[in-house]
């Protein structure tokens, strides 16, 4: 997969674009409502994703990757859900790497990266979430204790999601408690684990059947033994090391919900113009343009955002402000644009066959997910605004 210089510039990728739009032409509507219906995972679609090279597009060449920057694979993950599909399979194989690339051993990046590049391995289930700490990372209770070369972890984790479907995953465990740590975010590690060999062997996998087919799960560990070696950088500094790819994460979902919302502004002013009621063409009524056009508007604004944040995540700078204001701003306008486009069509926006109602569910998810709306309101409170914090 190749990019030439000058678009590679101007930072829009219109040839990756044009790519993915052909792809996904393959996976009409028919294709995601019938995994809906059976609560399938849609392994043709990644399976098409990674022969033709996307889902490597941040591994560095040296690995056999693109060495793109994330500016690219937000591209990609956007022509995806504006195509009507669904990124969410698999778009954690984008960013979950970040973790491993930026503070694994040479060793490790060398066993994974190159295999991961080539579509042999998947690296896309990040265990972070816990049923007792919820967005509070500090309080995880999963906790990994060193027993000779081995580390013994036990506990639980929620909403990972893929983990069905990946061969690896970066874990967050306690190798320390919180109540003897300096500070809250210190005594926490990052394993490498290989599900393969853990599944049945400490590790449980519990399916979450939820309102989108998001393959999500719940996992439980009791005596898994994981080896030291697969230690990612130092015992301890964990939670720096999953920062990387949580921001990352933000701004590639946040491209995700523009691309959604542009699926939405597309589909309603379609059918605007198209549907005739009382002799006229709907969207001939500003009634019904308004709207529309309100949400076009919130859309290119977010978009303007989910550039600048990508920019500054690939100029190396502090972007955690950037990428959750991203997040939250992107999510709203898919939000606001799917609304519309349900009211537009009327009653033919609940039904299936439109698509509509599906994207709708699937947009909804990023209301909460990775980060809550509250938590990044917190977030922009206290470090851009210096406020106290709440918490």
């Amino acid at each position: 997969m190749n990019q030439d210089d000058s678009s590679h510039a101007g930072g829009d990728f219109p040839e990756i674009r044009q790519e993915v739009a052909r792809l996904c032409s393959r996976y009409p509507g028919e294709y995601w409502r019938r995994l809906d219906a059976e609560r399938a995972y849609p392994t043709e679609f990644v399976r098409d994703l990674t022969e033709s090279g996307y889902l490597s597009l941040l591994i560095p060449e040296a690995y056999g990757g693109s060495g793109l920057p994330l500016a690219a694979a937000c591209a990609v993950l956007e022509e995806i859900h504006r195509a009507g599909c669904n990124g969410g399979a698999c778009h954690a194989q984008m960013y979950t790497m970040g973790t491993l690339l930026r503070h694994g051993s040479e060793v490790q990046k060398e066993n994974l990266l190159p295999a991961i590049a080539r579509g042999e391995v998947r690296l896309q289930a990040f265990g972070v979430t816990e049923p007792t700490s919820g967005t509070d990372t500090t309080r995880i209770r999963t906790r990994a204790v060193r027993d000779g070369d081995h580390y013994v972890v036990n506990g639980a984790k929620i909403w990972i999601s893929r983990t069905e479907h990946s061969d690896f995953m970066i874990l967050l465990v306690r190798t320390t408690s919180r109540e003897d740590c300096a500070r809250r975010t210190d005594g926490m590690s990052v394993l490498l684990v290989d599900i393969r060999e853990a599944l049945g062997n400490g590790l449980s996998i519990k399916p979450i059947r939820t309102m989108m087919n998001h393959a999500t799960t719940a996992l439980f560990f009791d005596n898994l033994r994981v080896p030291v070696a697969n230690l990612i950088g130092e015992e301890g500094r964990g939670f720096r090391y999953i920062m990387d790819g949580m921001n990352a994460e933000r701004i590639l979902i946040a491209s995700e919900c523009i691309g959604d919302a542009r699926f939405f502004v597309d589909k309603a002013s379609r059918y605007a113009i198209e549907r005739e009621v009382f002799g006229r063409p709907i969207g001939q009524n500003q009634g019904v343009q308004f709207p529309i056009a309100r949400a076009y508007i919130q859309t290119e604004a977010a978009a303007a955002i989910v550039r600048d944040a990508a920019a500054m995540y690939d100029a190396g700078l502090p972007c955690g402000s950037k990428a959750n204001m991203a997040k939250m701003l992107a999510a709203e306008a898919s939000w606001a644009a799917g609304d519309t486009c349900i009211q537009t069509h009327g009653g033919y926006g609940f039904a299936e066959e439109y698509d509509v109602e599906r994207k709708f569910r699937e947009t909804r998810l990023y209301q909460v997910a990775p980060i809550s709306t509250n938590l990044i309101l917190s977030h922009i409170a206290t470090h851009e605004l210096g406020m106290p914090k709440s918490f």
